[in-house]
C-alpha cells in the first residue's frame, strides 16, 4: 500500500487517491465497504495513520487525519464533503448520492453535517 501511494505521487496522471484514517474504527469499516467495489476509475487508499505512509507535500499527518482528504486526478486535495464527492463519483453504485451532493446546496449541507460528524467521531 505505501508502494502504491509513493508511485502515486511521482505518477504523471495518478489515480484518485483516499487519504484516510486507518486509526478509526468506523472510518476503517467505510473504507473497506468502497475497498470491496469496483471504481471506474483507478482509486488508491492510503492510511494516513501509519507513520510510514508519505503524505501529500504541504501536509501534515494530524490535519489528514483530522478528516477525509482525496487527491483528484488533477492533483488537487480536495477534504470533507467535497472528496466524499470525488470519490462516490468513482464508485458504482454510489455515483448517485455523488449527483445528490452536488445540486444546489447539497454540498453546504453535507459539509455542516459532516463537521457534526467529526465532533462525535472520537467517542464512536
Amino acid at each position: 500500500m505505501l508502494e502504491d501511494f509513493a508511485q502515486t505521487l511521482a505518477n504523471e496522471s495518478p489515480p484518485l487517491t483516499v487519504l484516510y484514517d486507518g486509526a478509526c474504527p468506523l472510518c476503517r469499516r467505510e473504507i473497506s465497504i468502497y475497498r470491496g467495489l469496483r471504481p471506474n476509475t483507478p482509486v488508491c487508499f492510503a492510511d494516513v495513520s501509519d507513520a510510514e505512509q508519505p503524505l501529500p507535500p504541504g501536509t501534515t499527518r494530524e490535519q489528514l487525519m483530522a478528516r477525509l482528504h482525496v487527491r483528484s486526478h488533477d492533483g488537487q486535495l480536495l477534504s470533507g464533503a467535497r472528496a466524499f464527492l470525488a470519490l462516490w463519483s468513482a464508485l458504482p453504485g454510489w455515483r448517485w448520492l455523488a449527483m445528490a451532493g452536488r445540486l444546489p446546496g447539497a454540498t453546504w449541507f453535507m459539509e455542516r453535517a459532516y463537521l457534526l460528524f467529526l465532533r462525535w467521531r472520537p467517542a464512536l
